[in-house]
């Protein structure tokens, strides 16, 4: 080989690696699958990644074929199902749960052509992406209602697994509750399931015995809304507007528009331009957003938290900044500062306001 033919063959491999996945641009179709961890139908988590399915189908048509398996275990099951996928033609795999994390790093290694996307993870690969978002922003805005709304200022959480991302959430309800009624105090029930409406009523329903009267669920299914309904107590939905399961007790929620994200990501693998990327969007880029207010809820609280929820879009505030003192009443994080970036992510300590300990 002479120096011309070296210096082109050298200048093809830094394309082709730069640009790892340019071949999917000029395929005739391009063929997505999604793996969920519970049913389409929960009205929560995995409903509303579907709705981000279906918006692809909407903005692509014949550019793209989306398929899905739901109720997938966040086992090695996982990769079996991937594996499927992928013998079926999918050069491209959503996967939509924290528990995949390590069935996709494994899938991925065997597949390097297969794009991946892994939500809510912690560990990137050259062709493996992470996304997951700002829940707590939302998360901080309900809580400031729930601070004005509750007349026991005891608040309930329903938990569903000790990660970050779910500590994160409390933590940032309580803040917001806090932040306009400093006699509140949150108790939280774990009941080690993302979606199971079963331990989820029951949660509600011990929550509601120990004197909360507002409930907020990190969970999928719409059974504490139902609880609140049937005691005459106030909730929060999760992940999708649950308000027709309490059109009384739901007061408004936090949900998700996985769709804006999902066309992002899909738009550049189609241009040839997608990388590995470890994205978190939030209220700013439409990805949380919040269910519609209850009519009921007097006008003055509702504009408070309009108030908080546009800071937040415009940046002017950050609901993790201090004064935070943590569950002992120690300062935490001093005024002036704020939680930074990267132990936003891995946070696993509570604030002042929670009672009882982590599992």
């Amino acid at each position: 080989m002479n120096r011309r033919q070296f210096l082109l063959a050298t200048g093809a491999a830094l394309a082709a690696s730069s640009q790892p996945f340019a071949a999917l641009a000029a395929a005739p179709k391009l063929k997505i699958g999604f793996i969920y961890p519970g049913p389409v139908a929960d009205i929560g988590w995995s409903f509303q990644h579907d709705l981000g399915r279906r918006m692809l189908e909407k903005e692509f048509g014949a550019r793209i074929e989306t398929v899905f398996v739901e109720r997938v275990p966040e086992t090695p099951e996982a990769e079996r199902v991937m594996r499927q996928l992928i013998d079926d033609g999918c050069k491209m795999i959503f996967a939509t749960s924290f528990g995949f994390m390590n069935p996709v790093l494994r899938v991925a290694k065997e597949n390097p052509d297969v794009i991946f996307e892994h939500c809510s993870g912690y560990t990137m690969a050259r062709n493996v992406g992470l996304y997951q978002t700002r829940f707590y922003e939302g998360a901080y805005v309900l809580g400031t209602i729930a601070g004005r709304m509750t007349k026991t200022n005891t608040l309930g959480y329903i938990a569903p697994i000790p990660i970050p991302e779910v500590i994160r959430n409390l933590d940032a309800f309580v803040l917001g509750a806090r932040s306009v009624n400093p006699k509140v105090n949150a108790k939280v029930v774990w009941i080690n399931a993302w979606y199971d409406p079963s331990l989820e009523r029951d949660a509600a329903q011990t929550l509601a015995g120990q004197g909360a009267d507002v409930f907020y669920q990190n969970t999928d299914s719409p059974a504490p809304i139902q609880v609140a309904e049937s005691k005459g107590l106030y909730a929060f939905g999760q992940d999708s507007d649950m308000s027709r399961f309490g059109p009384k007790a739901h007061l408004t929620g936090n949900t998700l528009n996985w769709g804006v994200y999902y066309v992002h990501k899909v738009r550049q693998a189609l241009e040839g331009k997608w990388k590995a990327e470890d994205t978190k969007w939030g209220m700013k880029e439409g990805i949380v957003q919040l269910a519609p207010y209850n009519a009921a809820l007097p006008k003055d609280v509702v504009a408070q938290a309009e108030e908080r929820r546009k800071a937040i879009v415009a940046g002017t505030l950050q609901p993790f900044a201090g004064p935070i003192n943590n569950q002992a009443g120690q300062l935490q994080v001093a005024a002036g500062k704020a939680v930074p970036e990267s132990e936003l992510w891995t946070m696993k300590w509570y604030v002042e306001g929670i009672q009882g300990k982590q599992p």
